[in-house]
């Protein structure tokens, strides 16, 4: 059962409703839809037509979200359900995000039953995932709650496009994000996405500065779109000036899919040099991902260069941290929240109904 939560939506002269959930700030009629699919209006409000149906259930590694700051080595429940409020053209999740046959692709479960599942399972955590859960965030929210009230963290797996108005309430309930920084670049925003840089990186700001959510950022390098040397240089160095040093980030390897199919595949030299350049503007915590590379993906101390986390995929090979989250070799501070011992997960993945 949907417990109260704010209507983010306003009635305008003409007799629509503005939904104000997220930035693409979609105008209703009665019965329509936003282009998330998910949220439509219902006579004088706009409502929620997914809750409590999902895409299905897996506990995999938290590194799969990719968040290798956040209790490693622990195991998540991961689920999403259909819709979202941008239409990447490279989405490569696209056959939940853009789904519309919701009674054939969801599975019912309850905030309350997903909570017991990860506890009964010994989950540390809850993902929402696989598509934006602030299209779902009342759902997201009610689970997140369910999850706390047993001790189970919360993850939320996202682009960051919610407006000012929502973040507060949707991210008082999450534990940590994983925030998809897709490009730097408005252009790119708009031509790809069919959305807006701006609100994305405000909802970074406000997540580092206003918040205690343990946030990390993923991008997506997409050979010929995202990639240059200066856009890479401007947004780690955007980075490095307005969210710190010590935030971890990921760059990922994409691979052909949706609608971006005629573009190869992010080689490993693009990596590496993404790697470099924000190494070279500061960034302490640089990851590769969708490649093997245990070097670039292990975790490293700033300040002495020991490896303190060492990862083979997402199996755990070395772990220097002691249990108040200091180097062991030097005593630094690493940023991040960490267990008396790491997580020993590894690469596997369970697929489970609730």
């Amino acid at each position: 059962m949907m417990t109260d939560h704010p209507h983010f939506d306003q009635l305008l002269e003409d007799g629509r409703l503005l939904c104000t959930l997220c930035p693409r700030a979609c105008k209703l009629a009665d019965e329509q839809r936003g282009l998330c699919f998910v949220r439509q209006r219902q006579g004088d409000s706009i409502e929620l037509t997914t809750y409590g149906r999902s895409s299905g259930f897996m506990i995999d590694p938290i590194e799969k979200k990719p968040l290798n700051h956040f209790y490693p080595g622990s195991s998540v429940l991961s689920f999403g359900t259909a819709g979202c409020n941008l239409s990447c053209k490279f989405c490569q999740n696209w056959d939940m995000s853009k789904s519309r046959e919701m009674d054939t692709l969801q599975s019912p479960a309850t905030p309350q039953a997903i909570a017991q599942a990860a506890a009964r399972h010994d989950c540390r955590s809850v993902a929402f995932t696989y598509n934006d859960p602030v299209v779902f965030y009342e759902y997201a929210v009610d689970t997140a709650i369910a999850c706390h009230e047993l001790g189970i963290k919360t993850v939320a797996v996202t682009a960051g496009y919610i407006t000012e108005e929502a973040r507060p309430g949707f991210f008082k309930h999450m534990d940590a994000a994983n925030v998809d920084l897709k490009a730097f670049s408005e252009v790119f925003y708009h031509d790809l996405c069919a959305g807006s840089l701006q609100p994305v990186l405000d909802t970074l700001e406000y997540l580092i500065h206003e918040t205690e959510v343990w946030t990390e950022i993923t991008t997506l390098l997409i050979p010929g779109e995202n990639d240059s040397e200066s856009e890479l240089d401007q947004m780690t160095r955007w980075i490095a000036k307005h969210l710190g040093t010590d935030i971890p980030i990921h760059f990922s390897a994409f691979h052909p899919d949706y609608k971006l199919r005629d573009r190869p595949h992010t080689t490993l030299s693009s990596l590496h040099r993404a790697r470099q350049i924000a190494k070279s503007n500061g960034l302490e915590y640089i990851y590769l991902g969708n490649v093997r590379d245990s070097d670039n993906a292990s975790t490293y101390c700033p300040t002495c260069e020991k490896k303190l986390i060492g990862r083979l995929g997402y199996e755990l090979t070395d772990w220097q941290i002691d249990i108040d989250g200091h180097c062991k070799a030097c005593g630094a501070l690493i940023p991040g929240k960490f267990d008396d011992a790491p997580g020993s997960w590894g690469n596997r993945y369970q697929r489970i109904k609730i």
